[in-house]
């Protein structure tokens, strides 16, 4: 990965503003601090993110560390992993994570949560066990393929075990809430 300044901190400021923009707008719905209108203006959000992230894939493929920064990186995978109402969108946008993987322009682990992300999205089972679904009783995992050897593919894509991920996730969201206030929410980065 590169610690060089990035070649177009233009798309990098546009792409860390909408990611955390999304990000909050997600940590007030995971508390239940929205109304309708709201919620609605969050899906309005999402739609844009993806329409802009779409724009950026199509004129540079993966906004990787070289052309955006780390940080940026970071938020266009973000803005991808939330494009769940474009299931082809975000399949798409793995391939192309995936490339720049290789290239050495992006990390595996991010790549690995929105390839599992696109799978279900496009009724698959999993591959790396990334996606969870906090619901009032508790956290699910959502379908997996081959659980038995999970833990081998997590690691080779720099992932903790299964169980340790589960236990992080089910201490972060549910050790200070009552199960009768956790609504279900897919929860994306915490595996």
């Amino acid at each position: 990965m590169t610690t060089a300044a990035p070649q177009r901190p233009d798309l990098a400021r546009e792409l860390i503003a909408r990611a955390q923009a999304s990000a909050a707008h997600r940590a007030r719905r995971l508390r239940n601090q929205l109304n309708a209108v709201q919620l609605g203006q969050g899906r309005h959000a999402d739609h844009a993110n993806t329409k802009v992230l779409r724009r950026i894939l199509g004129e540079h493929e993966w906004p990787g560390h070289h052309l955006v920064g780390p940080a940026a990186a970071r938020a266009a995978w973000s803005i991808a992993l939330h494009s769940d109402d474009e299931p082809d969108f975000q399949r798409a946008a793995a391939i192309l994570l995936e490339r720049a993987v290789k290239s050495g322009d992006a990390l595996i682990q991010h790549w690995a949560h929105l390839h599992d992300r696109a799978l279900i999205n496009n009724r698959h089972q999993q591959e790396y066990g990334t996606q969870l679904l906090l619901r009032a009783d508790g956290i699910e995992l959502y379908p997996l393929r081959a659980p038995e050897s999970v833990d081998e593919r997590r690691a080779d894509v720099g992932l903790p075990p299964i169980a340790v991920a589960l236990e992080s996730v089910r201490r972060r969201y549910t050790s200070d809430r009552h199960a009768e206030e956790a609504p279900a929410v897919v929860l994306a980065r915490a595996a």
